[in-house]
């Protein structure tokens, strides 16, 4: 649904600065986020203030992107020629949540608002599960429920939608009033209870009191009896406000629905009397969020209009969310239960359950490792003595504290404890025989890294990993940005699974970092990206013809290399109706590869633009043959100078500006003059340089020791006998082979890897699934970390040692071995 400019500025309460815009233009989708943006043209951007960032800053950016309409709350500097619509509003937050807030007006289905500290976003999502197929559904994406994220939910309600399902979050008074302005749910759901945020109450009822203005409108409210605060002032707001209250109990507890909970090994079964007759539903968890949250879902069904029976047969098929509580196996045959993504005290008891539940199920030890509890409203002393009492009634064998806080509040910690300052100090000082057939449970604030432990305690199904660092990452390109003119624009080379490295989290990492495009070699690379979140503009290298239809429709760019790619393709973007599909056309300076050659070949390919408006040339390119090696710098400067004339050629021809790109990851470094208005960042990304610039390893590729054995002189190793002993030695077996993309031709001495501090050589033949390493003398035992290359062994030296290149190390890794990412 559509909204005029003037629209916008008499809903918001602002004032139009300008409106260069044609008559009637309107827009359909809102950003606060320029890295967000897709379809620029339909786009209404609102300039958000925060304490770390500031939208005005980046109107300039969205405008080049297509944005033409902004609201703001700062003079911003324009060009006269942008042709562009501004909306000025005294608060640019404040007019999102007006705009959203008028949108949900013009909608009559059922709204579903759902709040509390915990299970928000599960209910929800088991919702949309479980009516998807009897609804048309509009609801929050993720845990968009902040005072930014509800108005960005809520505008995506439309007219052929018949339900909306919207969560809310406060950590402050006075939010929820906003949230409910802009949601006005006609049916509630309160979850529970918790101490998040709770500095910024005066008290639980506070917060409660709160967290209840969303329902306000509400028709109903739904919420469970055996939560005495909740169920004390729910009802008594639901009696003021005139709310049917729809309550429910698993403890017979006073309750328009009564729950009986029946568990085994691996499920639950929850039976309840429905009107007339009785429901029995079960369910694969055990744990009692879960079945809290099912519990809601359920109640709320009871209140739409809907086949029950029918419904109530998915609550079997419902599956865990991620980034929640997951329990994995781990080490010395423990059960990892990982909750490291939220730290409330409350959340802790319901984690202690399942813990229970599970050390009690497999016969493990009980563990727990948690960090300092952040925002819990409760002193040091009281915080952490509830914290034991926790621990002492569900038994923990033993507590391992991390945190500066829980370290100074030992003496309040009766149960056996393990005190560290940091992550870091107990990962380095963690014994493998303490966890033991153990249930252990991991949970704490995000800015201890619980993760890592995770990591380090997690049972691996392959001992090869390829380790990156995104961190690293972005700092090369930094050091290449730093290289080139503040207008100069980033095309980043992505294809070949990102050059080994991971397609879909390296595009995430440099979306995020604002490169301006991104580069595949062919249409698949390019679908998996936008089916994965991707809105950057991509490049398809190497299109082909039967994937012309998949270019269009996954808005992915082609190089267009000769007259008859440039003629089908024109065909295919004709007989969708498109105007002005983005195409970049290739010129082949002396690489002999694909591209126009020549002046004469340029000619036919314009008369084919000329009669086809519906392709826009995005860009002009060519690739240099030899830009790291100074023996050809005569050829390279040619290239240019021949890229130049073709160039501009082209450009005298056509009514509109295109932009030009020639230089690699070496080009950068040794030719910055000919920057033109695009660059690509390829090799150098990951590490590689051709100048010596400050450029660090991103990757480590590493598998660990799984045997050692002892052989004798006259023995050999490995196929074909090729690995001879002429003295006793130590052999190391190591589980990374030729089909993990360890080159044969590294074996026999002509490779090496680094353990325990020293590099030592490969010996015989790689096999496909393992490799054998010459470890005579240095103590290596099995376990031990080996590193093929990385920190110790450079990616260069490899490729050197077996006369390639660092590319083809690096895109040689085999898809089985697994990628690790690492962010600080």
């Amino acid at each position: 649904m559509a909204y005029t400019v003037d629209d916008i500025s008499r809903i918001t309460g602002g004032f139009t600065l300008r409106n260069d815009l044609p008559p009637g233009f309107s827009v359909s989708k809102l950003s606060v986020d320029s890295r967000t943006v897709i379809d620029g043209e339909s786009t209404l951007f609102f300039a958000l203030k925060g304490i770390r960032h500031n939208g005005h800053h980046f109107i300039e950016d969205l405008i080049g992107k297509g944005v033409k309409a902004f609201v703001v709350s700062e003079n911003v500097k324009t060009s006269t020629s942008d042709k562009i619509a501004v909306v000025h509003v005294s608060d640019t937050l404040d007019a999102l949540q007006k705009l959203s807030s008028y949108h949900r007006s013009r909608f009559h289905y059922p709204v579903i608002g759902i709040t509390g500290s915990n299970g928000k976003t599960i209910v929800k999502e088991w919702l949309h599960d479980l009516l998807a197929d009897h609804y048309c559904i509009v609801r929050s994406p993720k845990s968009f429920n902040s005072q930014v994220g509800v108005p960005l939910s809520v505008w995506n309600m439309d007219e052929k939608c018949d339900l909306a399902i919207f969560e809310a979050g406060i950590s402050q008074p006075g939010e929820m009033k906003n949230l409910e302005q802009i949601i006005r749910p006609t049916i509630g759901i309160f979850t529970n209870i918790g101490d998040a945020h709770q500095e910024n109450f005066i008290s639980i009822e506070s917060k409660i009191w709160e967290k209840l203005q969303l329902f306000r409108s509400a028709e109903k409210l739904i919420y469970c009896a055996d939560h005495d605060l909740i169920a004390l002032q729910a009802g008594s707001y639901c009696k003021s406000m005139e709310i049917t209250p729809i309550t429910w109990s698993l403890h017979g507890n006073r309750a328009n629905i009564q729950f009986r909970n029946i568990k085994s090994d691996h499920n639950s079964r929850i039976e309840t009397n429905w009107g007339e007759y009785s429901l029995s539903i079960t369910i694969p968890f055990t744990d009692y969020s879960s079945i809290e949250n099912c519990c809601h879902c359920l109640a709320l069904i009871s209140t739409l209009d809907a086949d029950i029976t029918r419904i109530s047969e998915g609550f079997a098929r419902l599956s865990p969310l991620a980034m929640r509580l997951e329990i994995k196996k781990g080490i010395q045959n423990s059960l990892l239960i990982n909750d490291y993504y939220n730290s409330d005290i409350n959340s802790l008891e319901i984690a202690l359950t399942v813990l229970n539940q599970q050390a009690e199920k497999n016969h493990l030890r009980k563990m727990v490792i948690l960090s300092d509890i952040r925002q819990s409203g409760y002193s040091s002393g009281d915080l952490y003595r509830k914290v034991n009492r926790m621990l002492e009634n569900t038994s923990i064998d033993l507590f391992i504290g991390i945190g500066r806080d829980i370290k100074n509040a030992s003496k309040w910690i009766s149960a056996k404890n393990q005190l560290f300052e940091t992550t870091n100090e107990f990962i380095s000082n963690f014994r493998k025989i303490d966890f033991t057939n153990s249930a252990v449970l991991i949970k704490g604030a995000r800015e201890f890294r619980f993760e890592e432990i995770s990591s380090v305690l997690q049972q691996k199904a392959h001992q090869s990993v390829f380790e990156i660092n995104l961190n690293t990452m972005v700092e090369n390109l930094n050091i290449f940005r730093s290289r080139l003119n503040p207008k100069t624009r980033i095309m980043v080379m992505v294809k070949a699974f990102s050059y080994g490295t991971g397609d879909v989290e390296i595009a995430k990492m440099l979306q995020y970092q604002r490169v301006d495009y991104l580069a595949v070699a062919v249409a698949d690379e390019g679908i998996g990206l936008r089916n994965a979140g991707i809105s950057l503009p991509i490049i398809v290298m190497n299109p082909e013809m039967h994937s012309f239809q998949h270019l269009i429709d996954y808005r992915l760019e082609p190089n267009i290399y000769s007259i008859p790619i440039a003629d089908d393709f024109s065909k295919v973007v004709a007989h969708n109706a498109i105007e002005e599909f983005p195409v970049h056309i290739k010129l082949d300076t002396g690489m002999n590869r694909l591209g126009f050659k020549t002046i004469e070949e340029l000619g036919q390919l314009l008369k084919i633009l000329k009669s086809n408006p519906q392709l826009l040339i995005r860009s002009v390119f060519s690739h240099l043959v030899a830009s790291d090696d100074s023996e050809f710098d005569g050829f390279t400067q040619k290239q240019i100078h021949l890229f130049d004339e073709f160039s501009n050629w082209l450009q005298v021809q056509l009514s509109y500006r295109f932009e030009r790109h020639i230089l690699n990851s070496a080009g950068i470094e040794r030719f910055p003059g000919h920057q033109y208005e695009m660059v690509r960042l390829g090799i150098g990304l990951y590490g590689i340089s051709s100048t010596n610039l400050p450029l660090k390893p991103i990757g480590i590729l590493r598998s660990s020791l799984s045997q050692i054995k002892t052989v004798m002189p006259g023995e050999t190793v490995g196929y074909n006998r090729s690995g001879k002993i002429e003295k006793p030695s130590e052999i190391a077996i190591i589980p990374l082979g030729y089909a993990d993309g360890l080159d044969r031709r590294l074996g026999n001495g002509i490779g090496s890897v680094f353990i325990r501090g020293a590099r030592v050589p490969l010996i015989g033949n790689i096999c496909m699934d393992m490799c054998m390493a010459d470890v005579t003398g240095i103590g290596a035992q099995p376990g031990d970390e080996a590193e093929f290359f990385g920190h110790h062994i450079s990616i260069s030296e490899v490729s050197g040692s077996i006369g390639t290149i660092p590319y083809e190390i690096l895109t040689g890794i085999s898809q089985r071995v697994k990628r690790v990412y690492i962010q600080e």
